[in-house]
């Protein structure tokens, strides 16, 4: 048997490469504070769900209060005040024609509903349709559903054997954008598929690739012209990061499914939901119990949870918020303009307040070389970046200041003499 330090098995991570973990004690606004009293910066948000900071204390406050209050109860035939107030303003700021929000837990799992819910419409309204389609290189969460429609490769090969099949078109690369639109319109007319899923504007995890607004306008009017239903998994790309609320605002489009997790909290607590139209819902109200839609978890809009999320959501509707993400998508843009000129790197992009720009090498990709090596850097730079391989990205919460931001790219631009 191998003996480690800790019994702990960690997330994407090969713990025989692993140096030992840093241990954090606290956090605040955009930085952790690490057990031997050093302080990171948080350049990607925890994985991208911290917005407003670390512990802000309105989230936190509304997490005490509702501990001490009620803490958990069965979501089936039950319901409380937390749940019915973020549902209530989730339909407020959502994109209109949203009607009814299904809870869950994590971003993946609110893609196994959606997916469910697609199937389940078309079940019950008596047609046969249950192709899925997808784009290249998306990623949509590590639950069975969720990777058979994201892309096959290091991520999901081993379990190969548990994933359905599915219809992919090409990313939207600039100038072959039109090929992404005719690829998804043959699927539509000769596939008759259920739904098309998509992350709108950026691919996260599949190498923060970004589209234009237009394309994701483009496709939602191929899905209506064929009867398809349109998911957008906005659980990385909502709350801000695009520099809209909602991805989809800046195509001025309504996504028959929508999928919102991460920042749903400010970051402070695991909560995830599925916002569906209503002719869905329908689709399942029956005096029939087999048309039932059947998914639920233990914690399905856990209260605590809830109150956090209401207190984030409380917090964006205060006008400077929305300033404040505007700001930071301006400093992010000044930030990575020099890079622009940078023959080192490639590919150096921006869509709200996400960068994110490819070191050139010989090996790219998820699994390339210099990703670790790149990590370890940073890291001894007290920042907390992790590269998808080659390509180097910042997604901060949105309190980062100028000098944080500097104290980022200074690091990045060293990371390229550092380790050529």
């Amino acid at each position: 048997m191998i003996k480690t330090k800790s019994p702990i098995w960690h997330p994407f991570t090969q713990h025989a490469l692993q140096d030992e973990m840093i241990k954090i004690v606290r956090g605040d606004g955009a930085y952790l504070h690490t057990a031997d009293g050093r302080r990171i910066i948080d350049a990607i948000s925890s994985w991208w769900v911290v917005t407003h900071g670390h512990c802000h204390p309105h989230i936190v406050r509304a997490i005490q209060k509702q501990a001490g209050k009620l803490n958990q109860m069965i979501f089936a035939g039950y319901t409380h005040d937390p749940a019915e107030e973020v549902a209530a303003l989730l339909l407020k700021l959502a994109p209109r024609g949203l009607d009814h929000v299904f809870f869950s837990d994590s971003g993946s799992t609110s893609v196994e509903v959606a997916l469910k819910m697609a199937l389940g419409y078309w079940h019950n309204v008596g047609k046969q349709r249950v192709r899925i389609v997808v784009m290249q290189h998306s990623y949509h969460g590590d639950t069975i559903g969720a990777m058979s429609v994201g892309v096959r490769g290091v991520f999901n090969a081993v379990y190969g054997p548990l994933l359905f099949d599915v219809t992919s078109i090409p990313f939207p690369a600039r100038g072959h954008e039109q090929a992404t639109l005719d690829a998804l319109e043959s699927a539509c007319r000769n596939e008759m598929p259920a739904a098309f899923i998509v992350e709108p504007l950026i691919l996260g995890a599949g190498g923060m690739l970004m589209y234009p607004a237009w394309v994701l306008r483009e496709m939602k009017r191929i899905c209506e012209a064929f009867d398809v239903l349109f998911i957008a998994d906005e659980v990385m790309t909502g709350w801000g990061r695009t520099g809209t609320l909602f991805a989809c605002e800046q195509a001025n489009v309504t996504p028959d499914i929508a999928c919102y997790s991460k920042g749903l909290t400010g970051g402070a607590l695991p909560l995830a939901v599925t916002i569906c139209r209503a002719d869905i819902f329908d689709a399942h109200y029956s005096k029939e119990r087999t048309r039932t839609f059947f998914h639920s978890s233990s914690y399905t809009a856990n209260p605590v949870a809830c109150a956090a999320a209401k207190a984030n959501l409380d917090i964006w509707q205060d006008r400077e918020t929305r300033q404040r993400v505007a700001s930071v998508a301006t400093m992010q843009e000044q930030a990575i303009e020099p890079f622009r000129a940078d023959p080192r790197f490639a590919n150096v992009r921006r869509t709200g307040t996400i960068t994110a720009l490819d070191l050139k090498r010989n090996d790219a990709g998820y699994l390339a070389g210099i990703g670790p090596k790149l990590q370890a850097f940073f890291k001894a730079r007290n920042l907390l970046l992790r590269p998808l391989g080659n390509t180097i990205y910042v997604m901060p919460p949105y309190c980062v200041t100028a000098t944080d931001l500097d104290q980022i790219y200074a690091a990045i631009k060293d990371s390229a003499d550092a380790l050529a």
